[in-house]
């Protein structure tokens, strides 16, 4: 299964590079996206707080973060670990992985340290732009898509 997704969202952890048996590097970070809804309704009154929403620090929004797996190949890898940091704004294009035995797409599922159950997609990214940097840092070039046939099992980390 094949689907393109373009995200912009927040860094939430420094990039973490590492390199394949064969010496390819991969870096991987999490992303966050923010999703809001006005708590008025279109006929006047205030709309109630969807299911996993919270109330905006303003006070006049419900909003929701998602949380996305980014893993990148070669020289976008090698770019990412060196300019992107924790906080950052980035721009990530890219196609979603975690495809399960039934042909449907999941998220990653675990349980947090504070016991509430969490989940995450995982993207591998083709093209990543920076936004918001703390240095200016330019645009990263277009990114490349795992060797042919590899497995991400095979890592050893």
């Amino acid at each position: 299964m094949f689907q393109r997704v373009t995200l912009i969202g927040h860094v939430g952890q420094d990039p973490q590079m590492r390199y394949t048996p064969d010496g390819t590097p991969v870096t991987s970070f999490s992303v966050a996206t923010k999703e809001t809804l006005s708590k008025t309704a279109p006929g006047g009154g205030e709309r109630p707080c969807p299911t996993g929403w919270k109330e905006s620090y303003n006070g006049r929004n419900w909003e929701v973060s998602t949380w996305w797996r980014i893993t990148c190949w070669r020289g976008l890898a090698e770019t990412v670990n060196q300019y992107v940091t924790k906080g950052n704004q980035i721009f990530v294009e890219g196609t979603v992985q975690g495809e399960a035995a039934d042909g449907t797409l999941r998220p990653r599922v675990w349980t947090g340290n504070d016991g509430i159950a969490r989940a995450s997609f995982e993207i591998t990214a083709r093209n990543i732009k920076f936004l918001g940097s703390r240095e200016g840092a330019p645009g990263a070039p277009m990114g490349e898509p795992p060797p042919e046939g590899f497995e991400e099992d095979a890592l050893p980390f």
